[in-house]
């Protein structure tokens, strides 16, 4: 874990040859998002990968294979990282600099921005390896991608480029591998940067509309509604608006 600055960590999964997803490895990135949530100014959060070739290679099959008992608890960990990381209610990215498979692929889609090396792959192919994904992460990938796209990935199996991963919107961005950590960080900082409070209303939202009815989404909104007309920050940056429209206006 490296603290780049008061309200900004990076996560790097460093587990040689292919940073792929043990339990302890999963557990210990679950109790680090509970631990920043609990910061009264919690960070952005950067998840990346060590190395040039895998930001992970998804679960850990050997760990299954020489232990049979480990595959219930190790999803349970890993189920428990995913609601982490869909709840983590500050700013969430993704610097992905090599291949995210499986297990990977499932992070990648609860981060809020992905920045994507070249070179990257991604794909889920647990059907080609007697293996399935985490429910939660296969809705995320049609709540993310479509059941279209969702469905490619799942079915076949196979690893789509990192330009094809941002046709299909699972990449918001793709640079060159010199670039990438930089450019996550200043995506990071920028949105950092914005009133937390909103951005996590917004997030909360989104994560929850999907299963709401409309009276419990205008309940929301009237009580998000509420809460920021009341908030100094929000009011300040609201009369800020006013003021540079009016000098607009009058310009």
């Amino acid at each position: 874990m490296d603290r780049l600055s008061s309200t900004l960590v990076r996560l790097t999964m460093d587990r040689p040859p292919a940073n792929a997803l043990s339990h302890d490895l999963i557990q210990t990135l679950a109790d680090d998002l509970v631990r920043f949530g609990e910061e009264a100014d919690a960070p952005a959060v950067i998840l990346t990968g060590a190395g040039e070739r895998f930001f992970s290679a998804g679960g850990d099959i050997r760990e299954i294979i020489t232990r049979a008992d480990a595959a219930i608890p190790r999803m349970r960990a890993f189920h428990r990282l995913l609601v982490g990381l869909e709840g983590y209610r500050c700013p969430l990215l993704c610097a992905v600099n090599g291949y995210a498979v499986g297990g990977a692929l499932e992070l990648v889609l609860f981060a809020d921005h992905v920045v994507a090396s070249g070179g990257a792959k991604f794909g889920f192919p647990e059907i080609n390896h007697g293996l399935l994904p985490a429910a939660k992460g296969m809705r995320q990938a049609v709540n993310r991608l479509g059941r279209r796209a969702a469905e490619r990935l799942l079915y076949s199996g196979e690893l789509v480029s990192a330009q094809e991963a941002q046709a299909m919107g699972l990449v918001d961005e793709v640079v060159g591998f010199d670039d990438l950590q930089d450019r996550t960080r200043a995506v990071a900082e920028m949105l950092r940067l914005k009133d937390m409070h909103l951005f996590s209303a917004i997030k909360r939202t989104f994560t929850d509309a999907p299963r709401m009815t409309d009276d419990e989404l205008e309940a929301r909104t009237l009580s998000d509604m509420r809460d920021y007309l009341n908030r100094g920050e929000t009011a300040a940056a609201r009369e800020r608006f006013l003021q540079r429209n009016t000098r607009q206006q009058h310009g």
